[in-house]
């Protein structure tokens, strides 16, 4: 579905679909659609995908045994280049949403649909990740959840989640992943039976946060934990980063073909101010040189040989530190 930042509000048409009928037409992930979430609840298909994708990845997502307890996710741009995300499972009426900024973005979209709020759920306590959370929580009462690591800087929070807790959030598992680096108590969120995990400004699209209570160790071993879910996961992040993350990846792993099919689709969909988001574990795994430490051709991007003997944090912390600076 083509993504609009000025046009957010699609009540017919609530689909998600990751980098699916978009890749196939750039050539990434040629065999096939490899991950699919969400389900068209009427309207009419149109744009990218077409309506040929709609079905095809439609077919796929409902023959699985988990189709009936899958969420739908919602987009909902806020700021200058945030994303709050929506979580609606029609089936069992819960309503969730990520890491709200700023409320008035957020109070849209559920109006448009007719949806009030049952959660907000915070990945770490800065100001562009919970600056809606008091609005949304006196309008709606809706109960705030995030790290217990991060408890005492949460506005608002109601109940706080520990590292490896597996909280029913209505009816949708949620398991809880301390990711530290970016924050000292960030944690993101896996949805197993939705596909989805909300990584807040831990791993982005072609790129990783910055480190600013954290070290390069406890970053690098924060996206092994995300990376090692299933390939197929779909990646909701914070930031819409992922265009200028491309000319950096570029810089460093310039002879990746994966690299290239996927920066002309980015460079493609930017263009037409749409969404990059969400992406998946597979395809970050491909091309995001943050998860490619033991790459050679990412190592002699960043100016490490082969013999230098140096671990992956060691390489992980100088690409980060060349992104710093790039």
């Amino acid at each position: 579905v083509p993504f609009s930042p000025g046009k957010m509000a699609m009540p017919q048409l609530i689909t998600t679909l990751v980098a699916t009928g978009r890749a196939e037409r750039s050539g990434i992930l040629r065999n096939g659609v490899r991950a699919v979430m969400g389900r068209v609840r009427g309207g009419r298909c149109r744009g990218m995908f077409g309506r040929g994708a709609i079905l095809r990845a439609m077919k796929q997502r409902l023959v699985s045994s988990r189709a009936q307890s899958a969420s739908d996710v919602t987009l909902v741009p806020c700021l200058s280049d945030n994303y709050a995300y929506i979580i609606h499972n029609p089936k069992s009426g819960l309503t969730a949403v990520v890491d709200p900024s700023e409320a008035a973005p957020v109070k849209n979209a559920l109006e448009s649909r007719g949806l009030s709020l049952d959660y907000i759920l915070n990945t770490h306590h800065h100001w562009d990740h919970v600056g809606g959370n008091e609005e949304l929580k006196k309008d709606y009462g809706a109960q705030i959840v995030g790290p217990a690591e991060d408890k005492a800087r949460i506005p608002g929070i109601d109940l706080a989640l520990a590292d490896g807790e597996v909280w029913d959030m209505k009816g949708e598992e949620v398991r809880v992943i301390h990711t530290p680096g970016h924050t000292s108590g960030h944690c993101s969120f896996y949805l197993p039976n939705s596909g989805a995990v909300f990584t807040g400004d831990t791993l982005f699209s072609l790129g990783c946060g910055r480190l600013f209570e954290g070290t390069p160790a406890q970053m690098h071993s924060s996206l092994a934990k995300i990376s090692s879910l299933p390939e197929s996961t779909l990646v909701f992040c914070g930031h819409e980063y992922t265009q200028s993350n491309a000319k950096f990846a570029l810089a460093v792993d310039p002879s990746n073909p994966h690299l290239k099919a996927r920066c002309e689709e980015i460079d493609r969909l930017r263009s037409g101010k749409q969404a990059t988001i969400p992406t998946t574990i597979g395809l970050e795994l491909k091309t995001n040189p943050f998860l490619r430490a033991n790459d050679g051709a990412v190592q002699k991007g960043v100016g490490i040989g082969d013999e230098s003997g140096k671990s992956e944090v060691e390489v992980f912390a100088a690409i980060r530190s060349k992104k710093d600076t790039f």
